[in-house]
């Protein structure tokens, strides 16, 4: 192995570190913005009620809410049931810089 090999190797996995990096962190910054919005809009039709502008079915909403959540799971369980031919081929495709990059995006999302 040459130097030449070694510094591409080493510039490859350290660029996809930062990236994982900046990645966790904006995702968990679009998050918490996420959920400050939905909080506020919670807290808003809340307080419509209670001022009685607004009639709020809080039983049709949880229902809701409960098939919102339902669906993403079973989205995430069929994401998570791929073909092992896949996963075998995308990591010896990507190897090193996946490594690092969901190394950097784990500790970019804890930092953010």
């Amino acid at each position: 192995m040459t130097i030449d090999n070694l510094s591409a190797i080493v510039s490859t996995a350290g660029g996809g570190f930062f990236a994982g990096i900046l990645m966790g962190w904006a995702l968990k910054k679009v998050m918490k913005l996420f959920a400050i919005i939905a909080g506020l809009f919670l807290a808003g039709l809340a307080y419509l009620q209670y001022q009685q502008v607004a009639l709020i079915n809080w039983d049709k909403l949880e229902q809701a809410s409960k098939g919102v959540v339902n669906t993403l799971i079973n989205a995430t369980k069929m994401i998570d049931n791929g073909s092992p031919e896949i996963a075998a081929l995308d990591i010896t495709n990507f190897g090193i810089p996946l490594t690092s990059m969901s190394a950097g995006f784990a500790i970019g999302f804890m930092k953010g």
